[in-house]
């Protein structure tokens, strides 16, 4: 059976509709990088995310196009993520979408060296013939976060960010953003198939002890 993410780290990918506080380790991801709004149709973002898809499919095809990767094994492609935030603003205005900042990723494996992930974006370039250079190896290193499970349609959002506002509080956190660490949300629904109402999106934020 394929490796799957969601299912292996529950603990990051599946929490509850509740806020809880989890230490999230180093890990790399496909990235790309943008700017504006991410529901303009064929705009930026969505031009994103087919970047990332495609090479993300890549890497996992990668043994039939001939590409041995030393410790690869089958896995599932994890969940799409982005880290979002808007210029001088303390919080996120779901009513500005234009002003928005995001990194669009998805995470790789272990296995996959900088090398095989250079491969992979020339290999998807090629065959899907779609311009795969904004794509790039990216770190993260979390550390110390507030997670929660947010069902419902994003511009619901700030509702769920208040109840981990609130939970810092009492638990003696506040909030660590800085350019290195951002509002990060993981999509766990597909949008296409799945109605507003129903969307969940694990929301995270960067936090420090008081």
């Amino acid at each position: 059976m394929a490796f799957d993410f969601k299912k292996e780290y529950r603990e990051f990918y599946m929490p509850k509709n509740k806020p809880e506080i989890v230490n999230v380790p180093k890990a790399n991801y496909i990235a790309v990088r943008g700017k504006g709004n991410p529901n303009i149709e064929g705009g930026a973002y969505q031009q994103a995310i087919s970047v990332l898809y495609a090479v993300a499919y890549t890497l996992k095809m990668s043994d039939k196009a001939g590409r041995k990767i030393e410790g690869f094994f089958e896995y599932v492609v994890p969940p799409l993520e982005g880290f979002w935030w808007q210029d001088g603003a303390a919080g996120v205005d779901y009513a500005n979408k234009s002003a928005f900042n995001w990194i669009s990723v998805i995470r790789l494996p272990d296995f996959v060296t900088r090398a095989d992930f250079e491969w992979a974006v020339e290999a998807a370039a090629k065959k899907k013939k779609l311009d795969c250079s904004p794509a790039e190896f990216m770190t993260m290193d979390e550390g110390l976060c507030v997670q929660i499970l947010h069902t419902g349609p994003f511009e619901d959002e700030p509702a769920t960010v208040a109840l981990m506002d609130a939970y810092l509080e009492q638990n003696g956190y506040f909030h660590d953003f800085s350019e290195s660490r951002r509002h990060h949300e993981i999509y766990m629904s597909d949008a296409r198939k799945v109605p507003p109402e129903k969307w969940k999106t694990v929301i995270r934020h960067p936090i420090k002890k008081a």
